[in-house]
Parts: structure tokens; C-alpha cells; sequence
């Protein structure tokens, strides 16, 4: 496979650009492939990683609904999800569920509303690929981007680019 363009978050669009993206993703989490997709989209946002949208029929494992949301001023309030972790652990071991690392938007603004129902992961602490990369968590633990080689350049998150 040829090597990827370089993609710099400071040229991605304000307010975010969506597309679909054919790239192959997966999160896989204890050895267990818990999401596979090539049908996907991205958010491409000013000074972020890609943020990718999975459908939910790629998703391998039951996920349940949090009580937590939050709002973006582009695609409007999100929905959190909690997830077992695949293992071994008793069901009843509080360590054995992930709380709200995973969001969706069930009523996106009007620019979004492809990626209704559509899920998203933190990236970790699970393991993100993209066609078969490790991604690396943006930084910071607010923003929900995916680092891959790729990136070039600094993204929101770290420290000092809170004012960005």
C-alpha cells in the first residue's frame, strides 16, 4: 500500500467537515474484536484528529446506554454508552464495565445527520486501528480524536492549547 498524504488538523475545516471514509477500522479490547468496519465516516475539525462515526451494525458487542450526555456545538447533544469488558472477570466486578467512552448522537443537527445512531470510541482502553495502525488517543482526555502517523503537526488537547 502507497504511504498516506500527510494530514494536518490546522488545514481541516471550521466548522468540521463529515464525510464517509473508506479506511479500515477496528477496536479490539483483551484480544476480543469488539467493532470492524470500511463503511465509516469522519469528522475532519480545525485543530483535531480525525474523530471517526462507526455504523452500529459493525459493532460486535452490546453496549448500554448511559445517563451521561454532553453538547457539541456542531452536532448537538451526545449520548453516552457503557460497555462490558471481554474477559474473564465475574460480571458483577465493577472493573469489568467501561463508563461513557463511547457517544453517538440519536438527533444530530441538521449537517450530521448521516451519522445518526453512529458510534464513536475514545481511543483506548481498547485498541483503535485504522487500516491496520495502532492509533495513539488525541491528547487530553476531552477530545476523541484518533492519532496516526499520518498527523502532522500539533492537535488540541495537550497542554497549553486550551485557547485554540
Amino acid at each position: 500500500m502507497p504511504p498516506k498524504a500527510p494530514l494536518n488538523p490546522f488545514s481541516f475545516p471550521r466548522p468540521p467537515l463529515l464525510e464517509k471514509t473508506p479506511r479500515h477500522l477496528e477496536i479490539k479490547w483483551n484480544g476480543v474484536l469488539v467493532a470492524d468496519t470500511k463503511d465509516a465516516y469522519w469528522v475532519l475539525e480545525t485543530t483535531h484528529a480525525p474523530t471517526y462515526y462507526l455504523p452500529p451494525q459493525s459493532i460486535l458487542v452490546p453496549l448500554a446506554k448511559s445517563t451521561h450526555s454532553s453538547f457539541c456545538e456542531w452536532k448537538g447533544r451526545a449520548t453516552y454508552w457503557d460497555i462490558k469488558r471481554p474477559s474473564s472477570e465475574p460480571s458483577n466486578s465493577t472493573k469489568s464495565v467501561v463508563r461513557n467512552r463511547i457517544w453517538s448522537y440519536e438527533s444530530p443537527t441538521k449537517g450530521f445527520t448521516p451519522i445518526k445512531d453512529y458510534v464513536s470510541f475514545y481511543a483506548g482502553p481498547w485498541d483503535c486501528y485504522v487500516d491496520g495502525e495502532l492509533v495513539k488517543p488525541q491528547p487530553g482526555d476531552f477530545y476523541g480524536g484518533w492519532m496516526t502517523s499520518e498527523i502532522v503537526g500539533q492537535v488540541k488537547g495537550g497542554p497549553g492549547t486550551w485557547g485554540w
